[in-house]
């Protein structure tokens, strides 16, 4: 006997559909998985048989032989039990084939037949949905909010192989799990965090809602305890306001990576991803045998912070500069090729020196000119020039810190930036650019023209600091965006000076 049933599999962060095909044949009892399956799926056989017996179901006698079609697609994971177990039921006659063909399933088995979650959900529930023959899904009920988001398909959630046996045919009823799409997002769409939390450091938040509003890549040099890291988690707070697709694509990146917390339908804030030094370059950039989202792919639509920067092995760096330049990042392997998004703003901190105290006036500095430039060479300079703002962040005096007023709110410096990046939108209408920071040389030619003032300016900056020419385009881009936030159409000497000063990292080595 032979039957078939519906089911998904992630590649990627994207789902395929993937096709259980289960035959029973006389013979020695023998169970066998091909269709290039992983272990997890291999292992599949102890699960599905302990949950079949353990759910009151009789074993079939003979050959199992479950093919998983297409056969030339790696299929990778545990989500794959309950169709197998599905399958097996449906040769054996207990459950009606016409019924079993207007669903597609996925869940993982315990040993005594319970469903339990998987990552991944909600890519295979929009596929299953723009799959022309599939009715309803049956999900695990963990996975019922993240998969009742998507439109256009019924979910049903089930907690059991047997709560799934009687609902398909039909001897049990199950209402269609619907999760409100809009509600969801606001819901999820508030931050604990605000930037009126922070005291003092005045030029460092002018500086971060330069970076925010021109979509501008920045590093923080400072001291101990000045702020840097505070600073850098209130990021998302600034940036605009996540879009329902936005929220949808960070989702389901997120699902896939298993990220998602029990119950959890939605993500409406934006990412801030702070991986540690020790970090592997495939631990950042993704990857493994059969590849799977890295940290530039977790903080995509949100924000990559890198603390203690020069701490990072260089090799884990210097894979940064494709997702900085282009936005994803491509990983290929001998058995497939897979594209990942990563378009984030990269937040990165470091000290001025290896005990941290260059810069701070109350504290002496032990460290001596040679391994200041030791701990400064660890950052490449091709790296540095993909980084647009170098800022100083000092020690907070006690001044600040003894002030019980609040700063501004994150909601008032966000408008700001909503208005920059209106203009944004506006001057790049039809284009591919998100921001001033994806600016290419000829958008820099139209909007990016200089006054002999202002050449006088980049002049004598560019001669005095050694820069290079992609952190001239740099300065300019910046200038650009500073012009924004002020209204201006267009650069003036002042712009041009504020984005010169953000060149720290520059005017120290030059």
């Amino acid at each position: 006997m032979l039957a078939k049933v519906k089911s998904c599999a992630v590649v990627g962060i994207e789902a395929n559909m993937v096709e259980v095909e289960v035959d029973l044949a006389p013979g020695t009892c023998i169970y066998s998985v091909v269709g290039l399956p992983d272990t997890a799926v291999k292992e599949s056989k102890e699960r599905v048989i302990a949950a079949l017996r353990n759910a009151g179901f009789d074993l079939p006698d003979g050959r199992i032989t479950v093919n998983l079609a297409p056969a030339g697609v790696k299929k990778q994971g545990a989500g794959l039990d309950l169709p197998i177990a599905i399958g097996i039921l449906a040769a054996q006659g207990f459950i009606e084939r016409s019924s079993l063909s207007k669903f597609s399933l996925i869940g993982e088995l315990s040993l005594d037949g319970l469903v339990r979650e998987v990552p991944g959900i909600l890519p295979m529930t929009m596929m299953a949905r723009d799959s022309d023959d599939c009715v309803g899904m049956i999900v695990p009920i963990a996975n019922g909010n993240e998969a009742g988001v998507v439109d256009g398909v019924d979910v049903f959630a089930v907690s059991s192989l047997a709560q799934a046996v009687d609902f398909i045919n039909g001897n049990v009823e199950l209402g269609r799990t619907v999760v409100e799409l809009k509600t969801a997002f606001e819901t999820s769409s508030h931050y604990g965090i605000d930037f009126a939390d922070v005291k003092g450091q005045l030029h460092a938040k002018r500086a971060l809602e330069v970076a925010v509003a021109g979509g501008h890549n920045l590093i923080m040099i400072g001291p101990p305890g000045a702020g840097k890291t505070m600073l850098a988690k209130r990021l998302p707070t600034i940036l605009p306001e996540m879009t329902l697709e936005e929220a949808l694509e960070t989702t389901k990146i997120h699902s896939v990576a298993g990220l998602l917390t029990k119950g959890q339908s939605l993500i409406g804030t934006r990412p801030f991803r702070s991986p540690h030094h020790t970090i592997s370059d495939a631990g950042l950039i993704g990857g493994g045998s059969y590849p799977r989202p890295g940290e530039v792919c977790l903080a995509h639509n949100g924000v990559l912070f890198l603390d203690e920067l020069p701490e990072f092995h260089r090799n884990v760096l210097e894979v940064l500069r494709q997702p900085l330049e282009d936005g994803s990042v491509t990983i290929a392997r001998a058995a497939l090729t897979v594209k990942f998004p990563t378009r984030f703003m990269l937040a990165a901190a470091m000290n001025p020196c290896p005990c941290g105290h260059l810069t701070n006036p109350k504290v002496a500095c032990k460290c001596t000119p040679i391994q200041i430039q030791r701990y400064r060479s660890r950052i490449s300079g091709p790296l540095l020039d993909r980084i647009d703002i170098h800022l100083d962040v000092p020690v907070v005096p006690y001044s600040d810190l003894a002030k019980w007023r609040a700063g501004e709110e994150s909601a008032v410096i966000r408008a700001r930036i909503n208005k920059a990046r209106k203009i944004q939108q506006e001057r790049f209408a039809g284009k591919p650019i998100f921001s001033n920071a994806h600016m290419q040389s000829k958008d820099m030619k139209q909007f990016c023209q200089l006054d002999a003032q202002c050449e006088s300016i980049m002049e004598a900056a560019i001669n005095r600091m050694g820069m290079s020419a992609r952190a001239y385009d740099r300065i300019l881009k910046v200038a650009r965006t500073i012009a924004d936030l002020a209204g201006e159409q267009t650069l003036l000497p002042e712009y041009i000076s504020e984005a010169i000063q953000y060149r720290t990292l520059d005017r120290q080595f030059s």
